[in-house]
């Protein structure tokens, strides 16, 4: 008899069956769900997500080169071309293959490139010009072959400026030179009268310039992921000057070459180029003519010094001039003049050559806003030197504000003045004068060294000790010495302010200060010293530009007045001060029909064992209602009434011709009286005409 607990074998074979059957069906469920949901998903993926997906696998297969945009033009004032670009046909290769030696397929294809190396010489040779000649070696470099400067996919720049029939030659034959590219590009043009070489400033290439300025330097590692805003390594920049300060507007934006490439990053394919923007135009306040007229009247007046003695002497030294012309209403610069120059056109491709840079390292920087001028004098003066007897419009200014004395004081000049510790230290006035009974004015008016020291220096020191040094700090900032004028160039110099040097005694340095032993400024910050005077308290900001435009002429930007800061002083002070600013200076200045403004200076600088004289010169005309400040540093020049005076009376002159001292211009006003004579000739001709048989 079986045991209850064993099954019948059939009904065990019957229920394994069927434990089967819902398994397989179960498989069969599953693979169908699964299935479903592939296909669902590749559904999605080609319908949904395919075009995003295709342009992520075309991006990884498309490299975007950039290709520089033409700089914008420099303009003068009357619209001359100060600098600009002429657009050059030059040509490019794209690397089709691997040519490097670093790998075997790269031997085996360099006979290849050298071959076509020595096909493009044969083009240039035939259809070049003579200048533009290149070897097979500097072809070969150029190509770059083992990847030195330039990625594989990059266009390699072979040679610029081609003629029209090496152009014609490329085009028509491009089959035969797999990966040439024609395109168009620019070279930097300067005037080639030079022009305000050192404030409009030079170009060098991006690959040189983003190692050595922080601008550049900045922009290589922001990694700027946009085409249209990436540097190419060859692209001419900005280094100085105006061209540096307006790099970003000057520059345009790119225009770039979508490459595609494979997956050894190799060109394949034909490339699609987007093409730049040229930059914008800058219109500067530089009057070419009065610019022009500056730059001679400094060389001539250096010229001049070496042979005519002034006082006994001659002046030999004088190598170098420096003047700022600016205008009193506006701030404009109409002339900025660091002498000697010399011809911009040497960075014309973005560099200099050995022996052009042996001529120009002296003089390729604006002498006006930094010390590293056009040369050095005699002695090695810097451009930035001591204001001498400039200065004391302004000392008589602090001392009449802090009450030290009034309009109506009188100072007895003996000529000299003591001070210090029991008398020890001294000053006289230039060659001994004495002056008698003096008031302010008298004292700016006959130079009085000795009226600065005891009534001013020595004064600002008994009533504040130490803290008198802050206090004439404080004001000759306020007039723009010892800090930026807010000149539109970059690297100005904010002088050098030996008050501050506390090896001295305060009472010392203040009594140096006063009568200008004690500061170094640039000559831009002298004219918007003198701007100041003439405003009566307003300090005028600087402008080189007064508007940028597109490509069309439209005004992206128009720069208008600033004032940085107002002094505020009463106005019998001023009346006082301004009155005094009548230096004998007749030597330049005779017959000047403009009753003006102006202060000689000859600040004394030792040098190889004796004191130096430097010319300064400041004035603004007319006295009443001034249009125009001026501004001269002649370094060992002697007095300045006979080596900065006469710069300025040219200046002057200049302007009143352009835009007329009294708003009249007279070159205008001289053409309509010559075109009123000529008429008037012309009739008086026709009727004898009439008369005569």
């Amino acid at each position: 008899m079986k045991s209850a607990y064993v099954k019948d074998p059939q009904e065990q074979e019957i229920a394994m069956q069927r434990h089967f059957n819902i398994r397989l069906n179960m498989f069969f469920f599953s693979a169908f769900a699964i299935f479903t949901v592939i296909i669902v998903r590749l559904a999605i993926l080609q319908f949904v997500e395919g075009p995003t997906l295709s342009q992520q696998e075309s991006n990884l297969r498309v490299k975007d080169v950039p290709l520089s945009p033409t700089r914008g033009t420099i303009y003068a004032a009357a619209g001359e071309k100060l600098a600009y670009s002429t657009p050059v046909q030059s040509l490019y290769i794209t690397l089709q293959k691997d040519y490097s030696n670093a790998t075997d397929k790269g031997k085996t294809n360099r006979p290849e490139a050298l071959a076509l190396a020595k096909k493009l010489k044969e083009v240039f040779d035939k259809f070049g010009t003579p200048d533009t000649k290149m070897t097979e070696e500097e072809i070969i470099k150029a190509m770059d072959l083992d990847y030195r400067q330039n990625n594989g996919f990059t266009p390699r720049r072979i040679k610029i400026d081609l003629t029209a029939a090496e152009v014609a030659y490329f085009l028509e034959r491009k089959s035969d030179f797999p990966g040439i590219d024609i395109v168009e590009e620019s070279i930097r043009h300067y005037d080639p009268d030079t022009v305000a070489v050192q404030t409009i400033g030079y170009i060098k290439k991006y690959k040189g310039a983003s190692t050595s300025l922080n601008k550049y330097k900045q922009i290589r590692e922001s990694k700027n992921d946009d085409p249209a805003m990436q540097y190419t390594e060859t692209e001419d920049v900005g280094y100085d000057g105006l061209e540096l300060f307006y790099q970003d507007e000057l520059r345009g934006k790119n225009g770039y070459k979508s490459v595609p490439i494979d997956p050894r990053n190799m060109a394949t394919g034909i490339a699609e180029i987007t093409p730049p923007e040229k930059g914008h135009d800058l219109h500067t306040t530089i009057n070419k003519n009065i610019q022009m007229i500056a730059e001679q009247a400094i060389l001539d007046q250096i010229d001049w010094v070496h042979s005519h003695p002034v006082s006994g002497k001659v002046h030999p030294n004088a190598k170098t001039g420096y003047a700022v012309a600016m205008e009193v209403e506006t701030g404009n610069v109409v002339a900025m003049a660091s002498m000697p120059d010399y011809d911009t056109n040497v960075w014309q491709s973005g560099g200099v050559s050995a022996d052009n840079w042996t001529s120009i390292s002296s003089n390729y920087q604006n002498g006006t806003i930094t010390p590293i001028s056009s040369g050095r004098s005699g002695h090695n003066m810097e451009s930035v030197i001591l204001l001498g007897s400039t200065i004391k419009p302004l000392s008589v200014l602090i001392g009449l504000n802090e009450g030290l004395f009034t309009t109506s004081t009188y100072y007895h000049d003996s000529g000299i003045a003591y001070f210090g510790r029991n008398d020890s230290a001294s000053v006289r006035n230039s060659q001994r004068h004495a002056y008698g009974s003096i008031d302010p004015a008298s004292a700016i008016r006959h130079s009085s060294n000795t009226f600065m020291v005891d009534m001013v220096g020595e004064k600002l020191y008994n009533r504040y000790g130490s803290k008198g040094i802050e206090i004439w700090d404080n004001y000759m900032k306020q007039f723009g010495l010892g800090i930026s004028t807010g000149v539109d160039l970059p690297n100005e110099y904010l002088g050098k302010l030996e008050y501050t040097n506390e090896s001295e005694t305060a009472l010392s340095r203040l009594a140096y200060a006063s009568f200008g032993q004690q500061g170094k400024y640039t000559a831009m910050q002298l004219a918007q010293y003198t701007t100041t005077l003439a405003t009566r308290g307003k300090r005028m900001e600087p402008h080189l530009v007064s508007k940028i435009t597109d490509t069309e002429g439209n005004i992206v930007k128009e720069f208008n007045p600033v004032i940085l800061n107002e002094v505020k002083f009463n106005d019998a002070y001023w009346k006082e001060v301004i009155g005094g600013m009548e230096t004998e200076v007749s030597f330049a200045f005779s017959g000047f029909p403009y009753d003006f403004a102006r202060k000689t200076g000859t600040s004394e600088q030792w040098a190889d064992g004796a004191n130096r004289d430097n010319g300064v010169f400041i004035a603004f005309a007319p006295r009443e209602n001034p249009k125009l400040a001026v501004a001269v540093v002649i370094p060992e020049g002697g007095f300045g009434a006979y080596s900065a005076a006469p710069v300025a009376r040219k200046i002057f002159d200049a302007y009143d011709q352009e835009y007329g001292l009294d708003g009249v211009p007279k070159k205008a006003k001289n053409e309509q009286q010559q075109q009123s004579s000529n008429n008037q000739t012309g009739q008086n001709g026709n009727q004898t005409g009439q008369t005569n048989p």
